[in-house]
């Protein structure tokens, strides 16, 4: 009994060491500092120049559903440019919204970064499957501001709140009419450094 056992017990370890043997190597992380602390920021304030950032979103445009994805460049610590393309989803209608907004921001030490924004954009309203209709597309204005959480240095959760105004006509009514829309959304911004 004791010999069949250590028969097993060596078999094993042999078919452990082959398997071992035959493994990938570990995987090596591309930042050290951030596999050895992955959760810990820097000291100091957070640095934006030369950097870009992508966002994907989920929120709410008026009463309607809204999805979103926004690209960011800061130039300059303090200023960025954002591009942004958003859908709202619908049956009757449904309707994308594209802008390019200025973001400006003091940068502060710690996780949170408060933020200013304007931007001017595009609303398109499709008909989906109304009879006889036709796209519409409206100018919009939107101003406001967020909040981004850091996460750790290269990813941030953001808060992102807009006072948005489409410009548009009513029916028996001269001249422009400005329908307001309160813009929410909460997503994540992934960093990325253009420098080397």
């Amino acid at each position: 009994m004791r010999r069949l056992l250590a028969t097993t017990l060596l078999c094993l370890a042999a078919l452990s060491s082959r398997a071992n043997a035959g493994a990938p190597p570990a995987l090596e992380p591309l930042v050290p500092e951030v596999a050895e602390h992955p959760y810990r920021l820097a000291p100091g304030a957070r640095p934006f120049a030369e950097r870009i950032a992508v966002s994907p979103a989920f929120g709410r445009f008026g009463g309607d559903d809204l999805f979103s994805v926004m690209l960011a460049y800061n130039p300059e610590s303090w200023l960025g440019y954002e591009a942004s393309l958003s859908h709202t989803p619908g049956r009757a209608v449904h309707a994308a919204l594209h802008s390019l907004s200025v973001i400006v921001r003091r940068p502060l030490p710690g996780r949170f970064q408060p933020y200013a924004s304007a931007g001017y954009g595009m609303l398109v309203v499709y008909p989906g499957q109304a009879v006889n209709a036709i796209a519409v597309t409206k100018n919009a204005l939107a101003v406001g501001g967020g909040m981004e959480m850091y996460i750790r240095s290269d990813l941030a959760l953001r808060l992102d709140a807009r006072h948005a105004t489409v410009f548009g006509e009513q029916r028996d009514r001269q001249g422009l009419v400005a329908y307001p829309y309160l813009q929410g959304t909460i997503g994540l911004s992934f960093y990325r450094s253009i420098t080397p």
